[in-house]
């Protein structure tokens, strides 16, 4: 993959890179974008934020987005192999969550640097089936299915420009089959909504089973997009993440 697609694929957000001795990298959401990440205001001076940023979006608005697990892990695996100078965590939220678990996976594989842990945010453990997919389904229907995006209230002319940007992403995660591999060597924090009604505690506490190390389930105030307004809660939780791993075991 060429420098300039790494370049894109993984934005820095307010970073303070003369100073930064540690790193979070941000997955977003299904249709989401970098700058739903504008939290650098939330760390310290030491800490860089960043992240990433698919085509279809922003500053990558022209580009066409990505439908398959295996394109975005190898443009989002890549980026983050570039910027594993610094210890870093991983932070998805929804389809973010699942995309940054298949990059830990290829990182691995690799033998690149790994994430002190790795927060997987309002989503499912990745080895549970999709209760009810939308990638496949007409365009006035899934509009109509997505209430939890603002797709439904966008007049005519701009939802036909972001419509198949989300619809691509939901195909990523719909059609992705979670391969039958060894849980990661990585900690694994799972997140969600106490009212999230896409994600159930019990999805988020299956994803015990795909770390052999430390394992965190939280579950805080708000739906399925509970980090709005989290944000000073979920960055303690993370700079807990760059403790020594021996006194880690059991937080969150």
């Amino acid at each position: 993959m060429r420098t300039v697609e790494n370049v894109k694929a993984l934005r820095g957000l307010g970073s303070r890179r003369d100073t930064a001795r540690r790193r979070v990298i941000f997955l977003p959401h299904a249709g989401g974008s970098a700058s739903a990440y504008l939290w650098a205001d939330h760390f310290a001076e030491d800490v860089e934020v960043c992240a990433v940023q698919l085509p279809g979006r922003e500053n990558r608005f022209g580009e066409a987005p990505l439908s398959s697990m295996a394109e975005v892990v190898d443009e989002v695996a890549a980026a983050i192999a570039a910027r594993t100078d610094l210890p870093y965590v991983l932070f998805g939220h929804s389809m973010g969550a699942l995309v940054a678990y298949a990059v830990t996976r290829r990182l691995a594989e690799q033998g690149a640097p790994l994430p002190r842990r790795l927060f997987a945010s309002a989503h499912r453990a990745p080895h549970l089936p999709d209760r009810d997919p939308l990638h496949h389904l007409p365009d006035d229907e899934f509009v109509a299915r997505m209430t939890h995006s603002d797709l439904g209230r966008m007049d005519p002319e701009m939802r036909a420009l972001f419509l198949p940007m989300v619809r691509a992403d939901l195909t990523v995660c719909e059609t992705w089959a979670h391969p039958a591999t060894d849980p990661l060597p990585v900690p694994v924090t799972a997140l969600g909504g106490r009212d999230d009604d896409l994600v159930t505690e019990a999805e988020l506490a299956a994803w015990r089973e795909h770390t052999a190390a430390d394992f965190a389930h939280e579950l805080l105030p708000g739906g399925h997009f509970y980090p709005d307004g989290a944000e000073t809660v979920l960055a303690e939780r993370i700079r807990r993440a760059f403790r020594p791993r021996s006194s880690q075991k059991g937080t969150v």
